[in-house]
């Protein structure tokens, strides 16, 4: 079966791209299709054949400024010609889906949600009344294409449940839930620091919506110590904001980010995320999550045995949590086998088993 993968933009590195990875392994002859791609960034894209992004390279800056070619979306992802395969999969939380194939080409898409921007996360984008006011023509415009082009896929897999929900609220249209894999960070045979329990973490984008922000202030108040690994638009700002218990690590090697994982007393997870494959990764080396209980973290994390919630994105609650967990005994047994739940194996079979009825 000809196979080709299409995801919105290649140039960056997060749960989305260790999906792709994964589809790599089962059509390892697959090429990438994209909007637009920068081999500095995303070095892991290098594991396919062939990439082939759209005329929004050619536009000066394009790689890292996507986000102000939001209007030409739609028409770099139609303009793609998939006729010579069988099957296309597009993996999106943007304008992949959009793609136009023919009757006799498969499309099932991989929805990482609905696009954030103009639907469930419009308030947090557009913030105020003014950035609404200008921007209503353009986002009036993509959410009509974007509703469009959501019932362009033969088959929609939704990545949780929550993203379920807002498929059927946004898109009018049903899907099936296939959880990603969780995947398993390559340590190249790095020799784990002991076990020092010495610090809680977070890993993240350092962007609004993440709530880290909220984790700094509450780490703040109570002097415990905490690393911060990752980068983002926010990264000075979240500097600026904490004390001397706080460390930023930026951007790791993934034996580095092992590492972390493996001396960490318990991943803070504060935001709502679509899944959050990241608080799977922490369960992977058997440390428990501090979550708030929202999105994803609701069917990644077992209240009291892989964590604890908290319920409102609150100083308060956020150290109420903390007080509670410092309280409390895990298993290390029970949080691996929660994260076994999204293995690399369960996804290649279900994928596989839905791929044959698309």
């Amino acid at each position: 079966m000809r196979t080709v993968i299409v995801y919105d933009r290649v140039n960056k590195w997060g749960g989305a791209e260790r999906l792709l990875l994964s589809l790599n392994k089962i059509f390892p002859e697959a090429p990438l299709y994209t909007s637009v791609y920068s081999p500095d960034s995303a070095k892991w894209a290098k594991a396919f054949p062939k990439v082939s992004p759209s005329f929004l390279q050619k536009i000066p800056g394009a790689l890292n400024n996507h986000d102000k070619l939001a209007l030409l979306m739609p028409l770099a992802f139609e303009s793609f010609d998939f006729r010579e395969f069988d099957l296309v999969i597009s993996v999106t939380s943007e304008a992949a889906k959009g793609i136009i194939t023919r009757p006799e080409t498969r499309h099932l898409c991989i929805c990482l949600t609905p696009t954030r921007y103009l639907w469930s996360g419009y308030d947090d984008y557009f913030n105020t009344l003014m950035k609404k006011s200008v921007s209503k023509i353009a986002v009036d415009y993509l959410r009509n294409w974007d509703k469009v082009a959501a019932q362009r896929p033969d088959t929609m897999i939704a990545i949780s449940k929550e993203v379920q929900k807002r498929i059927k609220k946004y898109y009018g249209r049903e899907s099936e839930v296939i959880y990603p894999p969780a995947g398993e960070l390559k340590t190249n045979n790095l020799k784990l620091k002991i076990n020092t329990h010495d610090y809680f973490l977070i890993v993240s984008r350092l962007v609004s919506y993440k709530r880290v922000d909220l984790a700094i202030k509450v780490f703040n108040e109570l002097d415990l110590p905490l690393v911060i690994v990752g980068t983002g638009s926010e990264e000075r700002k979240l500097r600026q904001m904490s004390k001397k218990n706080i460390i930023f690590t930026g951007r790791l090697t993934e034996s580095e980010l092992a590492n972390y994982y493996y001396r960490s007393k318990a991943l803070v997870f504060p935001q709502k995320e679509d899944l959050g494959l990241v608080s799977l990764e922490a369960q992977n080396f058997g440390k428990p999550v501090i979550a708030f209980y929202g999105g994803g973290a609701k069917e990644t994390v077992i209240n009291n045995k892989t964590g604890v919630f908290f319920y409102t994105q609150s100083v308060s609650e956020l150290k109420n949590a903390l007080k509670k967990f410092s309280g409390m005994k895990f298993s290390e047994k029970i949080i691996k086998k929660n994260s076994a739940r999204f293995s690399e194996k369960r996804f290649k079979i279900e994928l596989l088993k839905r791929i044959k009825n698309v």
